[in-house]
């Protein structure tokens, strides 16, 4: 089953999707929110899923569904919180300023908590106050959750992930540093995330979902270029049941909880750092990581930061070819001439 929420009020009107992403049937008479739905998914989810097999068998009137017209699924939540389940990724960060990953690193989760009070459209562009920020792209992987006890394990947490989606998980990394630097976290330097058209329910995506991980390619081009052609079930060394589990171990998390895998990254067959994708290599997810590898390889980045005007895609295919989750296109603009979506 694939959920979408249209713009329309600050938390959107929840449709159902079809699987080609051609058609959608409104669902208001069920939920009028994807966050109502999600409060009562056990009552609700049946309820959807017939309204999904009529919208398939076209027994229901139904509408054209136009990626432009959606909000995020949740254009607003209760929680966002985002891991790193990729070490490769952490590791790179680290290795670009002659830092060691500290063995902790592949036991324990990165995690922050994000702003969850507004998510960008899968078509709304990104607002950047000012080009020397460093703005960048950060392509993930998100699962939705029901409501998660406190104390699960990784592999009970696995039954409260409800639904799975793409973001991109903006930066403004040359705010990093600062934040970081006061030993308190991000604020400023994460704006708000877009999130992709669609989300699905984990028995859409068949045996690509398994182990808590997708086993797909996640594609991203930069200004129409491929630029990132990463596997997001390899090298992934916490899966999201057990990213759920860490952010439970000390409280429960509520009904609509979104829960980022991190940046997805992979290396070289020879372990070496990956390569961008016009070298033979699977590319990047992010532009950091890009200038991380340059940094090695040469001591100092070549890659420039997103800049006004500059434009992003980030999707996952199928088996037949097309995307799962919809995709999501942004382009930089100033901060004055943008619009928050679903607003």
């Amino acid at each position: 089953m694939k959920l979408a929420s249209l713009k329309g009020g600050r938390d959107g009107r929840l449709v159902v999707v079809s699987r080609d992403l051609a058609w959608y049937a409104d669902a208001a008479h069920i939920a009028p929110t994807l966050q109502a739905a999600i409060d009562d998914w056990a009552v609700m989810r049946p309820r959807l899923e017939s309204l999904a097999e009529e919208l398939e068998h076209e027994a229901i009137p139904r509408e054209r569904f136009h990626e432009h017209d959606a909000a995020a699924p949740l254009p607003r939540a209760y929680q966002w919180a985002d891991g790193s389940a990729y070490v490769n990724h952490v590791e790179l960060v680290r290795r670009a300023r002659g830092a060691e990953l500290p063995d902790s690193f592949w036991t324990d989760p990165l995690m922050y908590q994000g702003g969850s009070d507004g998510f960008l459209g899968p078509r709304d562009p990104i607002p950047l106050g000012d080009p020397a920020w460093g703005c960048d792209m950060e392509a993930e992987i998100v699962v939705v959750t029901d409501d998660v006890p406190q104390g699960v394990t990784p592999e009970q947490a696995l039954d409260h992930i409800i639904l799975i989606g793409l973001t991109n998980d903006i930066s403004l990394r040359n705010l990093i540093p600062g934040e970081l630097g006061k030993g308190f976290g991000f604020v400023q330097s994460k704006p708000a995330s877009a999130l992709s058209p669609v989300f699905v329910t984990p028995d859409e995506l068949g045996t690509a979902w398994r182990g808590g991980k997708l086993h797909r390619t996640l594609k991203v081009d930069y200004n129409d270029r491929p630029f990132g052609r990463a596997e997001a079930g390899e090298e992934m060394t916490f899966d999201m049941g057990m990213l759920v589990a860490h952010l439970a171990k000390t409280r429960s998390p509520g009904a609509g909880t979104i829960i980022g895998s991190g940046t997805v990254s992979n290396r070289d067959p020879d372990n070496s750092p990956g390569r961008p994708v016009a070298e033979g290599g699977k590319g990047y997810s992010c532009i950091a990581e890009q200038r991380m590898v340059e940094t090695i390889a040469s001591g100092s980045p070549a890659t420039e930061f997103m800049a006004y005007g500059d434009t992003v895609r980030i999707w996952m295919d199928g088996d037949d070819g097309k995307p799962i989750f919809g995709t999501i296109e942004q382009e930089v603009v100033p901060l004055q001439t943008s619009a928050m979506g679903g607003a």
